[in-house]
């Protein structure tokens, strides 16, 4: 366990009202590492990684949450691995369904709140209007499913709880796309990136930010309990968002759009990854973060030599 007081503060967007205790499982992740940043001085992160919380054993995370003294839980561990889950699916639907499961009903027999992050694939990716929380889902494959039958769980749990879809959710910290262009444009003179994928490139801060405004919107509120989404705006194609990040790096690279078919995958990805995030601003008063701007802060931190 990492007790981690607020190392800077996350904008005081909410009232606490007093100091709280979270539990929050992850230590390691881009969101783990970011609710450590921007934790403010009116919370107290009791973060436990995996030596402390295996997430392939439900019962033992389950047990963390029934002894601690937290006033919130938020879960910062999933399988993310979109290909990789083609072939454990079991493994997957493990971490990313049966145990958060067994959280949100440890959680609900104390009243705690629960903070959960979910993901854009539990839609098919048909259309181009933006999702709707309420709408229709049906995951195109192994990762979403797992995902999903996590919302199922926690919803079931009937505790208080927050789930957020989010998508394309990048930082200075582990793998993701943000540090891959990076590499690559800095040794290529040309990249040829899918232009048919339209979302919202999600800043792991505003995520962080989300999580724990939406933590303390469910200590005021418990009725506010629901899913939810919030991404980046605006909405871009990953050859646009490449485009950007060689922008902003200084790096020139020439972008060649491709359309998915010519960039097979093991795992088929939603084409329209457009979220709604309306409710989630109307419930919590965050609006959707601008990841030009996160952007911005990510090479930063790049540049600074944050620790990857």
């Amino acid at each position: 366990m990492v007790a981690c007081p607020a190392a800077a503060p996350w904008g005081g967007r909410t009232a606490w009202g007093w100091i709280v205790k979270a539990l929050v499982f992850g230590t390691t992740g881009q969101l783990a590492r970011e609710l450590a940043r921007r934790a403010g001085p009116e919370i107290t992160l009791d973060m436990y990684g995996r030596d402390m919380a295996d997430f392939t054993d439900p019962a033992a995370c389950a047990a963390l949450v029934a002894a601690s003294d937290a006033d919130v839980v938020i879960n910062a561990v999933a399988y993310t691995a979109v290909d990789k889950a083609e072939d454990e699916e079991a493994l997957a639907t493990l971490i990313n369904a049966t145990t958060p499961t067994a959280i949100a009903h440890a959680a609900a027999a104390r009243r705690l709140p629960f903070v959960h992050v979910s993901t854009d694939y539990v839609f098919d990716g048909s259309g181009d209007q933006p999702w709707v929380p309420d709408a229709p889902t049906a995951p195109l494959g192994a990762y979403g499913r797992s995902k999903l039958a996590g919302e199922a769980g926690i919803t079931a749990a009937g505790g208080p709880h927050a789930i957020l879809r989010t998508s394309w959710v990048v930082s200075a910290h582990g793998r993701n796309f943000v540090k891959t262009m990076r590499q690559l444009g800095q040794s290529r003179d040309r990249l040829t990136i899918v232009a048919d994928q339209i979302g919202g490139p999600t800043p792991a801060a505003a995520l962080a930010d989300a999580c724990l405004a939406a933590a303390a919107g469910l200590l005021a509120d418990p009725g506010k309990a629901s899913i939810y989404h919030l991404a980046g705006h605006p909405d871009v194609s990953w050859a646009d968002f490449a485009r950007e990040i060689f922008a902003q790096s200084g790096i020139s690279c020439t972008v060649t759009d491709i359309p998915s078919s010519d960039y097979p995958t093991p795992a088929a990805r939603p084409l329209n990854s457009r979220l709604d995030c309306a409710a989630f601003e109307q419930a919590f008063g965050l609006p959707r973060p601008d990841w030009r701007q996160g952007l911005r802060d990510i090479l930063n931190d790049l540049e600074k030599g944050t620790p990857s």
